[in-house]
């Protein structure tokens, strides 16, 4: 957090002082906290009303674990700083440090891969400049203002996330987030129940790069046609990325080849250079997310040979393209984040291109939010799984559809359809998977599917990374 006080906070908001005393009002604020739960000595809580809770109600145990105020729209027993509405002053906060941040802020969105983008392109741009970046997948209207609140007086690259359930919710962030660097990964058919096209997607994502300024630089996916055209958008400058190897792409993925895990080593040519790359995650698709975040590692300042290198190593949030390889020799491919049909083929692909002497099996749920075409988009991904898996587990009613798709091929694979995440764990264990055979794990949060990874990592346990025998090409770049 920049260097600020509670009384200057309280100025700064035109907030009322309840419950101070002189201690409070030169106290250091050291963060800004939603989460009752996440205090730290030094933070200042949000004392937020959601629509099931009020956050005035942990006000004291926020003071009990550190707090130094809270920010409420009425006087508690605690020092507070009033407010009429606390979500608004949480905004304005923000607003503040970034107004006094002299980091270069790069915004990214998209409709797939905005997250590990995000988490590829902190790795990269902090290896050589103090990069502060959004935490899992913190890119709503409480998850961008805590981002910018984590900006100190020595942050050099500041990345935010920018998620969109409507048109209209990013240019509202954008006004005051000011983004110096725009990266748009993807259009995809994701939220289409509340987008109703993939054009309407396209015009919601566009906000990111309408709020840039004139000496603001466009990164843009030149693979994607409805991103591409963003350029148009642009007031500044645009730099393009492409993994299929465009003639008219800024950087292009030459050589791309996957070690016997999935992951992609590949060279990238640049304007700045040729640099060899190797990602630490399962799945080609992740190369368009790597050229996106090497070339806003660039051009936020960042080293091109150090980001490269560093991307080897990155740490990315969890249900996205993890592999775990349990003791018992079953490798699980952990995808269990979100869904929808973009992501799910991508994962059937990345499956596809493991190194598997075994059996292929995926235990797969609904895709939520894709509107009128539910039952269509479902059966056609469930169709998809045909050459693929060996075995397909389909929970939930909801999501029948995928058996259904599964069904109407006569090379598709056995399916198994159950209810809930108990019995897909044991419909998993009935096909028992061993040794030699892969899982896939997918489907949307609401089904809940992370808890079937976590109980076949509880029971089974994992065996250290690389020990399965295969060959790593990340590994391999960084020793």
């Amino acid at each position: 957090m920049i260097r600020v006080d509670v009384g200057t906070m309280a100025t700064l908001l035109d907030a009322g002082r309840e419950g101070w005393d002189d201690a409070t009002a030169v106290a250091r604020v050291t963060g800004v906290i939603t989460d009752s739960r996440e205090i730290t000595p030094g933070d200042v809580y949000i004392a937020r009303r959601g629509e099931h809770l009020d956050g005035a109600r942990f006000a004291a145990d926020a003071v009990a674990a550190g707090a130094v105020a809270v920010v409420a729209d009425r006087a508690l027993e605690v020092p507070t700083l009033v407010v009429p509405d606390a979500q608004e002053a949480l905004v304005r906060i923000a607003g503040i440090v970034r107004a006094r941040t002299a980091a270069t802020v790069v915004g990214i969105t998209g409709s797939v891969g905005k997250t590990t983008t995000k988490d590829l392109l902190a790795a990269a741009a902090g290896a050589s400049r103090s990069t502060v970046a959004a935490r899992g997948s913190h890119n709503n209207e409480v998850g961008v203002p805590l981002t910018v609140c984590r900006a100190s007086d020595d942050t050099e690259v500041l990345v935010v996330e920018l998620g969109a359930r409507g048109r209209g919710h990013i240019a509202d962030l954008v006004r005051w987030v000011r983004p110096d660097v725009a990266v748009v990964a993807t259009v995809a058919g994701a939220h289409l129940e509340l987008f109703h096209g993939l054009d309407e997607v396209a015009r919601a994502k566009v906000e990111l790069v309408e709020g840039l300024g004139p000496d603001g630089i466009a990164v843009l996916n030149a693979d994607d046609q409805r991103v591409l055209a963003m350029a148009d958008r642009a007031a500044g400058r645009v730099v393009t990325v492409s993994a299929q190897g465009s003639a008219t792409a800024d950087l292009v993925a030459r050589d791309v080849v996957l070690d016997g895990s999935g992951r992609a080593a590949f060279t990238a040519a640049t304007p700045w250079g040729t640099v060899p790359v190797a990602l630490p995650i399962v799945g080609r698709h992740h190369v368009t997310n790597a050229l996106l975040a090497l070339a806003a590692t660039v051009v936020a300042g960042g080293d091109l040979a150090a980001g490269a290198a560093a991307m080897a190593t990155a740490p990315v949030s969890t249900g996205r393209g993890r592999l775990v390889v349990t003791r018992d020799g079953l490798r699980v491919l952990d995808d269990t984040y979100n869904a929808n049909p973009t992501s799910v083929l991508a994962a059937l692909a990345a499956l596809a291109d493991l190194d598997v002497p075994g059996r292929r099996a995926g235990v797969l749920g609904v895709m939520a939010e894709i509107g009128a075409a539910h039952e269509d988009e479902h059966r056609r991904v469930g169709a998809a799984t045909a050459g693929v898996l060996d075995h397909l587990v389909v929970v939930g009613g909801a999501a029948a559809g995928l058996a259904a798709g599964a069904r109407s091929r006569d090379d598709g694979p056995t399916v198994v359809e159950v209810d809930d995440m108990r019995a897909a764990r044991a419909a998993v264990d009935d096909l028992g998977l061993g040794d030699g055979d892969a899982l896939l794990v997918k489907a949307s949060r609401v089904a809940g599917l992370e808890r079937l990874v976590d109980s076949l990592v509880d029971e089974r346990g994992t065996l250290p990374s690389g020990a399965d025998g295969t060959s790593s090409v990340a590994e391999e770049a960084v020793r």
